[in-house]
């Protein structure tokens, strides 16, 4: 049987390319952008869905952004998606998990509504949140399943393989589920010249909050980005009658004096 499947993109500053003249710079003044790795993950579970579910099956992609935000589906659209929306992010508070989850969830109700799965990734690179699928399946009311590995697609039931500190679990869903996909031992499939084409010709609508009957009360603002402090020198401890007791002790003064411990 056909199915309608989602998955949540999102444009991440690229982190192989910041450059100290842009790094109080916003997403869309100056950032270098790529799609978000785990994104990717989710992207290729997603077409393998598809291509399991056969004859009448679509993948649709929606991320809360901005018009630069068309790289990032375009890219998906050739590697085999079928269509795309943008939510206008401006009045969506970057960093603000809840809201998004919010925005998405009615964003999936009103532009995608036989859908019966949504795959994301487990975490955007930018923020590292971890809690969008969770309280995105919330608000829609489904099934909810993160740090997924690699998802199949048994006849209606889908299974699911699971990372936990256990180990590996598997799990069997039937009915709407959302998923939220780790580091895969698959990658992205590479997009051909026919998939480039479609990209091109494909329009990606910009969808307002009023359009999918979304509100949002901000929580969160992001004022700056910015790369890590680079590390500092270390510090060897060294005991001065040489025992391991006395190391031991001049390292717990020194830890506490740090506000470590």
């Amino acid at each position: 049987m056909a199915k309608q499947i989602v998955v949540c993109l999102k444009q991440v500053p690229d982190n192989t390319k910041l450059r100290p003249e842009t790094l109080t710079a916003m997403p869309t003044h100056g950032v270098d952008m790529m799609m978000n790795p785990f994104d990717e993950y989710a992207l290729e579970t997603a077409l393998r869905l598809k291509e399991a579910a056969g004859e009448g099956s679509t993948v649709t992609l929606l991320t809360v952004g901005h018009e630069s935000a068309k790289n990032v589906l375009k890219k998906a659209i050739a590697a085999g998606a079928d269509a795309g929306f943008i939510v206008d992010g401006n009045d969506v508070p970057a960093g603000d998990g809840l809201a998004t989850a919010g925005v998405l969830a009615s964003a999936v109700t009103a532009l995608v509504p036989e859908a019966s799965v949504v795959v994301c990734g487990t975490s955007a690179l930018d923020v590292s949140g971890g809690m969008v699928p969770a309280m995105m399946a919330e608000k829609l009311g489904w099934a909810s399943l993160t740090q997924c590995k690699e998802v199949t697609l048994n006849g209606e039931t889908l299974s699911a393989k699971r990372v936990s500190e256990l180990g590996v679990e598997t799990h069997a869903i039937t009915g709407n589920a959302v998923l939220a996909m780790m580091k895969c031992d698959y990658e992205l499939r590479s997009s051909n010249i026919k998939g480039v084409m479609k990209a091109n010709k494909t329009q990606l609508p910009i969808k307002t909050l009023a359009d999918i009957g979304a509100t949002v009360t901000a929580g969160i603002t992001t004022k700056q980005l910015a790369q890590r402090p680079e590390k500092g020198d270390g510090k060897v401890i060294e005991a001065s009658n040489g025992t391991t007791d006395a190391a031991v002790d001049e390292l717990v003064a020194f830890l506490k004096a740090q506000k470590l411990v």
